[in-house]
């Protein structure tokens, strides 16, 4: 057994969940956050686990949706993520959702009060010292220039990137709902709400096309020269850049009307419909769904103010860009996530190429499980592939092409097969349940060793 701490850069939802999962196996980790004394772009906290682009975990329906089959599995696995999320939830129909604030303090100081971890505050410019001889790389997509530059040398790779929006958040209060109305889509109410979640703002056809001309002409932010050839995570669009690929786009995606019903005018079907999520556990704030953006402050209050509903709105936050970094995983990292040029570093979180909140959290609980069965001098298992985290590490790892590796959101298309004789909503229970009695015996062997 090796008796030297494991060291973790990055509080993140990664590291945070890395960092949880080694102290509960009974090995020292000392956590490395450089915030407040380094900060980001996009963070406005020194909390870890801060969430900046949503508060949104997504489907929470482990049944029939891959990401909720990840939420299952990280639950059964001892994830502090998602007991600080179940504990943090807000109204999100079957999504998933939390108060950011409650979140991230809950986990914040879950990692405080263990007596295995010790927090330390201030940026590893760098590569870590020599004498860290097991360390975990989580500084996710906003990795100080430092390190970035010293992962570059060291890996001969030059990074990919991606940018990635933020969406801007209302208070309630000023939302005018004598226009708006509360339904979650089909009534549906999940786990966390009553089928009335969230707030709903209408549009007619001509007050769709005036937005999207509005949408479209907006003085947005401008890209630094080198960042100009960067693309964009296709899962996170700024409304912007939908609106410009055609007049139906936002109304097929987070405009999309179906399965709600405008009170105010029951028997005329809306053109197009904007949703608004509470954000907090008090209900004061709410987010735009799907509406992250790049247009300037200005710009973004006037255009939003034509949405129905919103013409007296407050902005708690205007939305925002930053860009993301990521390494090439299926080149660089082996199955258990070490760097092959340096065996010594793990990489975990969106750094990896992960892409969502929860995916991060999964692979930082893998990275954290590897990195402590190594020091305790036990054997490593991954996950089945046939497991939700099972399946984002090895496409992570050695199923992605490395010539075209982007980021990615678990979904079922990175499982094996099933039977081609099942179809439908049925495939995917055939996919889950398969996934669940397979991880509950990935269990086992880790609980065996220990």
């Amino acid at each position: 057994m090796n008796n030297k701490p494991i060291h973790i850069i990055g509080g993140g939802m990664a590291g945070s969940e890395a960092a949880w999962q080694i102290a509960s196996a009974g090995v020292k980790v000392v956590l490395h956050e450089m915030r407040p004394v380094r900060t980001t772009d996009a963070h406005h906290t020194d909390k870890c686990a801060e969430l900046v682009c949503s508060n949104s975990f997504r489907s929470d329906d482990a049944e029939y949706n891959a990401v909720g089959l990840l939420h299952e599995e990280m639950r059964r696995a001892n994830s502090l993520i998602m007991r600080c999320g179940d504990a943090a939830r807000v109204p999100a129909g079957s999504a998933l959702a939390v108060d950011r604030e409650a979140f991230s303090e809950a986990v914040t100081k879950a990692l405080h009060e263990h007596p295995n971890i010790t927090v330390e505050r201030g940026e590893v410019a760098g590569l870590p010292p020599e004498e860290w001889d097991s360390v975990i790389v989580a500084t996710g997509p906003l990795t100080s220039p430092a390190l970035t530059e010293a992962i570059k040398k060291l890996t001969n790779e030059e990074h990919l990137a991606f940018f990635d929006a933020i969406a801007p958040i209302v208070f309630r209060e000023s939302i005018d709902m004598s226009r708006a109305w509360f339904q979650s889509r089909y009534d549906k109410p999940g786990p966390g709400g009553t089928g009335k979640d969230y707030i709903n703002c209408a549009m007619d056809k001509a007050q769709y096309e005036a937005f999207i001309n509005a949408l479209i002409t907006a003085e947005k932010t401008e890209f630094k020269e080198w960042e100009k050839n960067t693309p964009y995570f296709e899962g996170c669009l700024p409304i912007e850049v939908m609106a410009a690929r055609g007049i139906d786009t936002l109304r097929w995606g987070p405009m999309k009307p179906v399965g709600l019903t405008n009170p105010y005018n029951p028997t005329v079907k809306s053109h197009a419909i904007v949703q608004l999520r509470q954000d907090n556990a008090l209900g004061t704030l709410f987010n735009l769904v799907g509406f992250q953006t790049k247009m300037k402050y200005a710009d973004q209050t006037r255009v939003l103010k034509m949405i129905p509903g919103l013409e007296n709105a407050e902005f708690a936050r205007l939305g925002g860009i930053h860009r993301n970094t990521f390494i090439n995983s299926p080149k660089l990292l082996d199955p258990t996530l070490k760097l092959k040029a340096m065996p010594r570093l793990r990489f975990a979180g969106q750094i990896t190429g992960c892409e969502g909140y929860v995916e991060s959290a999964a692979v930082g609980l893998m990275a954290g499980r590897f990195a402590a069965a190594e020091a305790l001098g036990q054997g490593i298992t991954a996950p089945p592939v046939t497991t939700a985290m099972g399946a984002l590490l090895n496409h992570i790892t050695t199923g992605a092409d490395a010539e075209t590796f982007q980021p990615m959101n678990v979904n079922f298309g990175l499982f094996p097969p099933i039977s081609d004789d099942i179809h439908g909503r049925d495939r995917k229970k055939a996919y889950t349940s398969r996934a669940l009695t397979d991880f509950d015996g990935w269990l086992k062997v880790w609980k065996a060793a220990a």
